[in-house]
């Protein structure tokens, strides 16, 4: 616990800076994230036995959030302008998996189509998906908008595992997370729910927020019902991978991936949400 709260303490310290700031400072942050992820996504497959094409994974990771912090930066470019103008990067990248596990058959590599397969999965996954986090810190007043998002969804995951680890009987994935339970997810739900509405007062009434408690509340739910599958999603790759944490970066916390895998899923959710329904 010691080692988690230390380590809690310094990337506090190192983010919440980088979140203010924006630009390059947060790029180099969420950059580091993603391609470390990026890096431990490789290895889970390599436990497996397969061998996705990491530098071009962590390569395009890092490029997709260039290209578009560079874009939003440089440019004052809009958030559709700049998610157009990685789309090369990223149809490249796709090309350019399948000719190197083309040529790894040809070498001998028997596995190189489900390769291939997993190479997509990370360029996709971590790569495109991953560049929402950029897009969600560009948008008007994004530093805000970024502290109500990931807030919230911390708040719910918190809720989950309070509720879960003292009151969960009925397990929910028992595959994937045995420990988790629908007492727990429910919980999520409702501590989202809360989550959301007071970030939205709080940073509408104190701060330049235009966000109203209901859709705050509402936002609190979809987090709530919605990013637990990011978590999901990272355990079944380490379950198949015989792996506990995706790394052992973070002390006291694992790898990279074991951070920012609901972020994943609440910076898509929360983009679209502040573009389509708040404005």
């Amino acid at each position: 616990m010691l080692k988690r709260t230390l380590s809690a303490l310094v990337l506090l310290l190192v983010g919440f800076p980088a979140v203010l700031l924006g630009g390059l400072p947060y790029f180099l942050l969420i950059g580091f994230f993603l391609a470390a992820s990026a890096w431990e996504y490789a290895d889970m497959f390599k436990a497996l036995e397969l061998r996705p094409a990491r530098p071009l994974i962590v390569g395009t990771v890092l490029a997709i959030g260039a290209v578009r912090t560079f874009h939003y930066s440089q440019f004052g470019a809009s958030s559709i302008e700049a998610i157009y103008a990685s789309i090369p990067i990223f149809t490249i990248s796709i090309l350019l998996a399948m000719a190197i596990h083309v040529i790894e058959y040809e070498r001998g590599r028997e596995k190189s189509a489900l390769d291939f397969a997993a190479t997509l999965g990370g360029l996709a996954y971590l790569g495109w998906i991953g560049g929402y986090l950029i897009d969600l810190r560009a948008l008007p007043n994004g530093g805000w908008w970024l502290m109500f998002v990931l807030p919230t969804v911390w708040m719910a995951d918190t809720g989950a595992f309070m509720i879960g680890a003292s009151y969960g009987k009925h397990k929910m994935t028992p595959r994937l997370s045995p420990k988790k339970s629908w007492e727990g997810f429910w919980a999520g739900a409702v501590s989202g729910i809360l989550g959301g509405a007071f970030f939205a007062f709080v940073y509408s009434t104190w701060g330049p927020l235009s966000v109203s408690i209901w859709q705050g509340a509402l936002f609190g739910l979809a987090t709530g019902l919605l990013t637990p599958l990011g978590d999901l999603g990272e355990s079944m790759l380490k379950r198949q991978a015989g792996m506990k944490d995706s790394g052992n970066i973070i002390p006291g916390h694992g790898g990279a991936f074991d951070r920012i895998d609901s972020w994943l899923w609440a910076a898509v959710l929360g983009f679209y949400f502040i573009t389509w329904f708040v404005g």
